[in-house]
């Protein structure tokens, strides 16, 4: 399936745990350089970099990709990337995936998929990634967040909490999470129209995503759909600590 998509890349400088994080030197060049990388690699017909921050502005634009400076007041990515969109004068019904500026090791592949689910259908203005879970502590752990599908491939509910609960096992010593059901990991990389994030930037927080902290479930406490398309398996986790900071390093190092 040929489609046309772009992409953006939301940078911040500030970080708490990582300050300047989008220039932190992995394998001989900044982070920020190996993730429009990623993106190039997936036949993206435009990549910029989002960013606040003029020394991150400096560096993407010394490596020969494209960045904008946003606001620096907005509270998430998407509302970034969708100021993105309106400074750049894109077309309503144009895709723009958005790849977060810490995950130099995202499969570029993922970055095509999720583009080619969202133009493949017609009841979604946004789309998403997910996984099977094959680690059974994954399933009870609140930082691998779970995803329900209906028989269509569209997102029922997110949660950092075990779901579906299986009734008669959970709990239980020495039970293992039934094969029969389908655990799946939410991949968070998603792809976008840009009048679904005109429409986005429009709502109010819900309850749902103050709770769970998890901010798509805005997009289901409003109504719309999100489709959700089953990859292999979960990337490498992105870069967040000094140690996640030098495993990265060492993976990159060892294929360049």
């Amino acid at each position: 399936m040929s489609v046309h998509f772009k992409v953006v890349i939301p940078a911040r400088y500030g970080s708490t745990r990582l300050p300047g994080k989008p220039l932190l030197n992995i394998a001989g060049k900044p982070m920020i350089a190996h993730v429009c990388e990623r993106a190039k690699e997936a036949d993206a017909d435009e990549i910029i970099v989002a960013t606040d921050d003029v020394r991150i502005f400096q560096a993407v634009s010394d490596l020969g990709f494209k960045a904008v400076i946003t606001r620096a007041d907005h509270q998430s990515g998407t509302e970034r990337i969708a100021e993105v969109a309106q400074l750049c004068g894109w077309a309503n019904d144009d895709i723009i995936v958005n790849l977060q500026g810490d995950e130099p090791l995202i499969p570029s592949a993922y970055i095509r998929d999720v583009a080619e689910v969202l133009a493949g259908q017609q009841q979604a203005g946004i789309a998403t990634l997910a996984a099977r879970i094959t680690n059974p502590d994954e399933i009870f752990s609140s930082s691998a967040v779970k995803v329900v599908l209906n028989k269509a491939g569209y997102a029922l509910y997110f949660s950092r909490a075990p779901i579906p609960w299986d009734r008669d096992t959970f709990g239980l010593p020495g039970v293992e999470p039934s094969e029969k059901l389908p655990y799946l990991r939410h991949i968070g990389m998603y792809a976008y129209t840009v009048d679904f994030l005109n429409r986005y930037c429009q709502w109010e927080a819900s309850m749902l995503e103050s709770v769970e902290s998890l901010e798509q479930l805005r997009i289901l406490w409003h109504g719309e759909a999100i489709r959700v398309a089953i990859v292999d398996k979960t990337p490498a986790a992105g870069v967040d600590t000094e140690e996640d900071l030098k495993r990265v390093e060492q993976i990159l190092s060892s294929v360049h």
